[in-house]
C-alpha cells in the first residue's frame, strides 16, 4: 500500500459496500472493477446509522444489512478484494465497539486487509483502537474534517498510519455539486505539514472531470457514490465508470507495476 501511494501518479480507489449482492456476483464485480483500473479497494462494512454518508450509500447499507450475516459477508468481500488489489475496510465505530476492537482487527487482518479506517473514531477510543490494529499489523488511516484547526491537526493525526483522508467536500458522501479546489489544496497542504503521510481524498468527487482536478493535490482519489449507484441499479455500468475515472487520473499511462 505504501508503494502504491508514493508513486508519481495519483492512484484510484474504489469504494464497494460489502454484501450488496450475493458473493458470486460481488466477486465478479470486484474482478471487473480491478481490471477496469482500480488501484485499491475500500470495502464498506454496512452500518444502520451511517451519518457521514448520503442517501445512496445509506440505502446500499440497508440493502446489505437486510441480507443478514453482514460481518461474514464483509470478511469474504475483503478476502477476495485483497487478492486483487490493496484493500482497506471502511467502518463506523459502533460495529467496532460491538464486535470488540481487538477481535475485529484480527478478523480483518486475517482476511488480508491492509488497513481499517474508522470514520467516526471517538477521541477517547483512539488509543485502544490504534493498539489493537498495530498488534495485527493493520494500518489506521484517519479521516480529518476540513474544519480541524491547525492547533488540533497534530493531535488528530498523531496516531494515524498509512495515510490521511481529506474529504474533497464538507457535505456527506454523494454530494454532486462543485468543489472548492483552492480550499482543498490549502487543506492538503496543512495536512502534509502536520504529518508526512500520503493524502487520499474522496467525498463529492462525482465525475471524472472533478477527479482530474483533485488528482494533482493528493496521492489517491477514491470514488464511492457513483460506483455504488451503478452497482445498486445497473451493476454492468460500474466497469465502464471505473475505467472513465482511471483514464481521467492517468490519461497517458506508462508501463508500470501496481503494488
Amino acid at each position: 500500500m505504501h508503494t502504491l501511494l508514493t508513486q508519481p501518479r495519483c492512484a484510484l480507489g474504489v469504494f464497494v459496500p460489502a454484501g450488496l449482492h450475493p458473493p458470486t456476483a460481488e466477486h465478479r464485480q470486484l474482478n471487473q472493477i480491478a481490471q477496469a483500473g482500480a488501484d485499491l479497494f475500500e470495502i464498506g462494512l454496512a452500518h444502520h446509522d451511517a451519518g457521514l454518508d448520503g442517501p445512496v450509500i445509506q440505502a446500499a447499507y440497508r440493502r446489505a444489512l437486510s441480507r443478514g450475516h453482514i460481518l461474514d459477508r464483509t470478511l469474504r468481500a475483503v478476502e477476495h478484494a485483497a487478492g486483487l488489489r490493496p484493500t482497506v475496510v471502511m467502518t463506523y465505530w459502533e460495529p467496532v465497539s460491538r464486535h470488540g476492537p481487538e477481535h475485529l482487527a484480527r478478523l480483518f487482518a486475517d482476511a488480508g486487509a491492509a488497513g481499517v479506517m474508522v470514520v467516526d473514531l471517538p477521541d477517547h477510543q483512539a488509543e485502544r483502537w490504534q493498539t489493537a490494529a498495530k498488534d495485527v499489523n493493520l494500518r489506521t488511516p484517519r479521516l480529518v474534517p476540513r474544519h480541524t484547526a491547525d492547533t488540533d491537526l497534530a493531535t488528530v493525526t498523531a496516531d494515524a498510519s498509512g495515510w490521511l483522508y481529506a474529504p474533497a467536500s464538507t457535505a456527506p458522501t454523494g454530494y454532486r455539486g462543485p468543489l472548492d479546489i483552492p480550499a482543498l489544496a490549502e487543506f492538503t497542504t496543512r495536512l502534509r505539514a502536520a504529518r508526512p503521510l500520503p493524502v487520499v481524498s474522496g467525498v463529492g468527487i462525482s465525475s471524472p472531470a472533478l477527479a482530474a482536478r483533485v488528482a494533482p493535490l493528493v496521492d489517491a482519489v477514491v470514488i464511492g457514490t457513483p460506483i455504488v449507484r451503478a452497482l445498486t441499479s445497473h451493476p454492468e455500468q460500474a466497469t465502464a465508470l471505473t475505467a472513465a475515472f482511471a483514464q481521467a487520473l492517468n490519461p497517458h499511462p506508462a508501463t508500470e507495476t501496481r503494488a
